[in-house]
């Protein structure tokens, strides 16, 4: 039996980890032990009890339990789970658990609607995937969604301990070296990236290698770096970015070079770069305009030199625009401007701004070319004329907008917007 499962907790106090799940007070713990078990959806990142507490929670319940794996598993074998609602196997309830179900489609998820609906199964499943996106609203609507999440390197050194104690037990090994020992357990807990399974595999290689004599260099070995999980498809992915991109937004440098630490050790060098290239315009814009450009030298500069040289550029970037003034001005510019556009306004341009050779334009003749003017300007109406007083930009509170504001006040005069 493999060392996962044989550890495997057959108690809720056992599970490490999920403290938010698992408190006395909490509302998870109150419902499970209130004898009655609802349909549930478990999502978070593989290896943290998703499927070990759906088994404690049916051992406890009474009801039959019957697995399916979406990744391998057909609509007949849902089909035959259901079959079994009106058999002696299904005297006592049948709970259903399915892992993965992200990778159900629409169709084989409709199938247990109507049996979540009336009783006849309770349904626990699990997802990797955000479930507001991977679950049908209708399965979605009648389950209570509770997210597990990565395990800190305390806890799973809690499963680890637990783990090699079964198996010194089962080799009745007694003699090992207590230091080496809790240096390579160390390393292993903060290595798995808060995956528990992850953790216990790697326990298990480095145990049977080492004979029971386990070390930190047995412990590098038997598991291959820092685990960095973020599929680039996935929820990591866009968590990852949005942290980075909102420490940026709130000047605080130490956490975006984290979070960027995170991606680029992780191999995703593009999915940054094509951040720190919006943030230039979209949290820095005019308070400081060349952003942009020092960014995009960055950027360039990175996707040259490739990983690992590239951190250095794009560090360069990120302090850069964390430290830097910030303005989202032309942000929400162009979204107040945008509203109007969907709302249906403004269709009607004034003919003297439109191209001349239309055949019902005015050919420019009531068009004023600014440039022979005082400042380049001339005061004219550009906008239609439902919508001809309306001001989509305000000058945010920095010095290079508030040095633009002051020149159009005093160049514009009374036709001055703000």
């Amino acid at each position: 039996m493999p060392l996962a499962d044989l550890i495997r907790p057959k108690e809720l106090s056992e599970v490490v980890g999920q403290k938010h799940l698992f408190s006395p007070d909490s509302l998870f713990m109150k419902m499970t032990q209130s004898g009655t078990v609802p349909n549930m959806v478990f999502y978070g990142p593989s290896g943290t009890g998703k499927t070990t507490v759906a088994n404690i929670i049916a051992a406890k319940s009474g009801m039959t339990l019957r697995k399916i794996n979406a990744t391998n598993a057909s609509l007949s074998d849902i089909k035959d789970v259901l079959g079994e609602t009106g058999t002696v196997f299904g005297s006592s309830g049948i709970l259903l658990y399915i892992d993965e179900i992200q990778y159900f489609n629409k169709k084989q998820q409709q199938t247990v609607l109507e049996f979540i609906e009336d009783g006849r199964i309770t349904l626990i499943c699990s997802t990797t995937d955000n479930p507001y996106f991977s679950i049908y609203p209708a399965v979605l609507s009648r389950c209570s969604v509770f997210e597990f999440k990565s395990c800190d390197s305390e806890d799973i050194k809690k499963a680890l301990v637990r783990a090699v104690t079964i198996l010194d037990e089962s080799k009745q090994k007694t003699d090992f070296d207590e230091k080496s020992r809790n240096e390579a357990l160390d390393y292993i807990s903060k290595a798995a990236g808060g995956d528990v399974r992850r953790a216990i595999g790697a326990l298990e290689i480095c145990y049977s290698a080492g004979s029971g004599n386990i070390n930190l260099s047995l412990a590098e070995q038997s598991i291959s770096g820092f685990a960095l999980k973020m599929d680039k498809d996935g929820n990591e992915h866009y968590d990852l970015l949005s942290a980075f991109q909102k420490s940026i937004r709130g000047s605080d440098e130490n956490a975006a070079l984290f979070y960027l630490a995170r991606m680029l050790e992780a191999g995703d060098l593009l999915s940054p770069i094509r951040r720190l290239l919006v943030i230039a315009s979209e949290d820095i814009g005019l308070a400081h305009p060349m952003a942009v450009c020092v960014v995009k030298a960055c950027c360039d500069n990175a996707l040259q030199l490739g990983l690992p040289e590239a951190r250095l550029c794009l560090a360069q970037a990120v302090v850069y625009l964390a430290t830097l003034p910030k303005s989202n001005s032309s942000h929400d510019a162009y979204f107040a401007a945008l509203e109007d556009v969907k709302s249906g306004k403004g269709q009607h341009m004034p003919d003297y701004i439109r191209d001349s050779m239309q055949p019902s334009a005015n050919k420019n003749k009531d068009y004023v070319y600014p440039h022979p003017y005082p400042n380049h300007y001339y005061y004219q109406q550009y906008l239609p004329d439902d919508i001809k007083d309306r001001v989509y930009y305000h000058f945010a509170d920095n010095k290079n907008e508030q040095a633009a504001k002051e020149y159009w006040k005093k160049v514009k005069g009374e036709a001055f917007k703000e």
